[in-house]
């Protein structure tokens, strides 16, 4: 078990050449199936209001299954270089078909609530060959969205359906028979999946194919403008060592269970809660089709903890700071060892709030898909420490550089100094499939070690080797886990004819981390209104996560001494704001003033000056702020003082 950073480089001690690890997902999972062919994989749970009724899979189904849906993508013409993107809820069928064509070929997993252009921009930058989508099915639009775009992808060759229906009693069958004989139908032939699968072997991959661990195993979208969207690669033994290296530091064994609610369209919900328990013999509880967006999961979260005992969790912060609202009661939770959060930063009220209403302990790690998805994590058996990332995870380098104005490499930073944070190792990719993306990735250090991939991120180590973030570098926005590149908003923006420039910046929410939020500065002589360019926003931003919650019409976007713009002056504002809005409406509170300034350390830090309410306790309102601001996380000094005036 990894306690202090001693644990990590005793591990290293062995070349991870001789850890004897798979050659590739497919073998690390029979591996994993080998451990106890009879021990549940998987169980699956269509709604949260459904929970006690699931449907399970031991590892000798959960294995055949995968192998007869690798066997299916082959009949289909999927070879090693071929694609299969997949649009789907959280479905067994999606880990199914990630896992499947991962055997067959690559998958190309596609955020479901993307606007269908940003979908077929994606299916063209990946060139698909195959489409896993659901059939209709009530309140679930995609294979409407769907089906207007398959004439925009010139690959793609031919569509599997999955029924969700299948998971529902046979008495609402029939209505949802009766609403398919209404939708929309598509040029290209359309496989029934459960029916294909019937007709496939299941003890062998019929194609023959001997996967190669160099070989590209997966794409997931990371980002980038609408027409050129970004395309991490994983290799197979990226995702092999990434799961082998986190399941070492969260000491992951075979009674281990997982719950997963983060969609599997992301890195997290497919390795933390998928890859990692599997390769260990352990066992993953998939928690409804819509995972944490199912409005009845929170409501039941621990009743779903007491009846499948779980073990292990992964959420973002809107999933912790959403279950403080639902009591534990006297449900049976003992089984819970950790939750894990990594997809955003904690709020440090958040937090500790959490950890001392369950007496569950949270484990905050960092992960980047560029790195697979794990790359550093607080010890499951060592010294936790609030607001730190953790340790790197064995074999991964992770330090923090120096670098210029071109992203050069300057110099190491001394410890406890706040710079880049640059990883390399096994589980990091190698590259975007578009080389454009790659021209800034990669930091050359002259160690002879080979690239260093520069996460954008800003951070510090201390002397005890934990990583501490400090803010990014990258202009990613975060809201709830989800990455929103800037240029999303700003480019359609750009477009609008009375608009000379946009930017665009995230502002804290406390219960999503960060909205967005665009600044706009119009041509001369042109007129438009906040409102107008939001309703242009909606109708030409591609994701509707990425829709900004405010556009402010500004005289001046202030720019940099070359013309370029200054966003930190911008992000400052709206953190500035922000913190005025919610101190101001305190108790106690006369008059406030916050000033957002850059922090060599922290690399933002509020400073707040309070006048209190004549008659108020100075210490009593300062506590009042500390624990509203403490569901951020950004950092911030306070200054109280009295005043002889009560504005009441």
């Amino acid at each position: 078990m990894i306690t202090t950073e001693r644990d990590i480089e005793a591990i290293e001690a062995v070349p991870i050449e001789e850890r004897n690890l798979a050659g590739s997902t497919y073998e690390m999972l029979a591996r994993g199936a080998a451990i106890d062919p009879d021990a549940t994989a998987l169980q699956f749970f269509l709604q949260g209001s459904m929970y006690e009724h699931s449907v399970t899979w031991t590892y000798r189904e959960f294995l055949d299954t995968i192998t007869r849906t690798a066997n299916l993508f082959h009949e289909l013409g999927v070879r090693s270089d071929d694609v299969v993107s997949m649009i789907l809820p959280n479905l067994p069928e999606g880990f199914f078909t990630i896992l499947g064509a991962e055997a067959a070929g690559i998958v190309n997993p596609i955020n479901p609530l993307l606007e269908p252009a940003a979908m077929a921009d994606i299916m063209n930058a990946a060139a698909t060959k195959v489409l896993v989508t659901p059939a209709p099915f009530p309140n679930v639009p995609i294979w409407d969205r769907v089906a207007t775009i398959i004439d925009a992808v010139p690959t793609l060759e031919s569509i599997v359906q999955v029924d969700l229906a299948s998971y529902l009693p046979p008495e609402q069958r029939q209505a949802i028979s009766r609403m398919r004989s209404e939708a929309p139908g598509i040029s290209l032939p359309v496989i029934d999946y459960a029916e294909a699968l019937r007709a496939q072997p299941a003890d062998r991959l019929v194609g023959g194919r001997v996967i190669h661990p160099d070989d590209i195993a997966s794409m997931f979208h990371t980002g980038g403008t609408t027409g050129t969207p970004k395309l991490a690669l994983h290799t197979h033994a990226n995702e092999v060592a990434d799961t082998w290296q986190s399941a070492e530091i969260l000491d992951i064994v075979p009674d281990t269970v997982m719950l997963c609610g983060l969609p599997l369209y992301h890195v997290n919900g497919v390795t933390v809660t998928g890859l990692i328990p599997w390769s260990k013999g352990a066992s993953t509880v998939l928690a409804a089709a819509e995972g944490y967006r199912d409005a009845d999961l929170l409501p039941n979260f621990w009743k779903v903890v007491e009846h499948y005992r779980v073990n292990f969790f992964s959420g973002v912060p809107t999933v912790y700071a959403g279950l403080l609202r639902v009591p534990v009661a006297d449900h049976d939770i003992s089984s819970l060892q950790f939750a894990i959060c990594g997809a955003a930063p904690m709020p440090v009220e958040v937090f500790r709030t959490f950890e001392e209403r369950t007496g569950l302990r949270i484990l905050e790690g960092y992960g980047l898909t560029e790195g697979t998805c794990v790359s550093s994590v607080n010890p499951a058996g060592g010294e936790r420490r609030i607001g730190s990332i953790g340790f790197r995870i064995p074999y991964q380098e992770m330090k923090i550089v120096v670098l210029d104005d071109e992203d050069r490499y300057v110099r190491c930073c001394l410890t406890g100094e706040v710079g880049v944070v640059i990883i390399r190792g096994p589980n990091v990719m190698p590259g975007y499939k578009n080389d454009e993306h790659n021209r800034t990735a990669w930091v050359d250090t002259g160690d002879g070690g080979g690239p260093w991939f520069n996460t954008g991120d800003l951070g510090r180590q201390d002397a005890d080797g934990y990583f501490w973030l400090a803010g990014r570098k990258k202009e990613l926005i975060i809201r709830g886990g989800h990455n929103i590149d800037p240029k999303l908003i700003e480019g359609p923006l750009h477009r609008h004819p009375a608009v000379a420039l946009a930017a665009a910046v995230g502002r804290p929410d406390r219960r999503v981390g960060e909205i967005p939020v665009a600044y706009v500065q119009l041509k001369p002589g042109a007129q438009a209104t906040s409102d107008e360019l939001l309703k242009f926003a909606r109708e030409h931003v591609g994701e509707r996560a990425a829709v900004p919650k405010e556009i402010r019409i500004v005289d001046c976007i202030p720019l940099t001494a070359v013309g370029k713009i200054f966003k930190p002056e911008l992000a400052q504002r709206e953190i500035a704001d922000e913190f005025r809005n919610v101190v101001a409406g305190i108790d106690g509170v006369h008059s406030v003033e916050v000033i957002a300034r850059s922090d060599a350390r922290y690399g933002v830090v509020a400073e707040i000056s309070v006048t209190c309410v004549t008659g108020s306790d100075p210490d009593e309102v300062r506590n009042t702020i500390a624990a509203a601001l403490g569901h951020y996380t950004i950092r911030y000094r306070i200054k109280v003082s009295s005043t002889h005036e009560d504005r009441r």
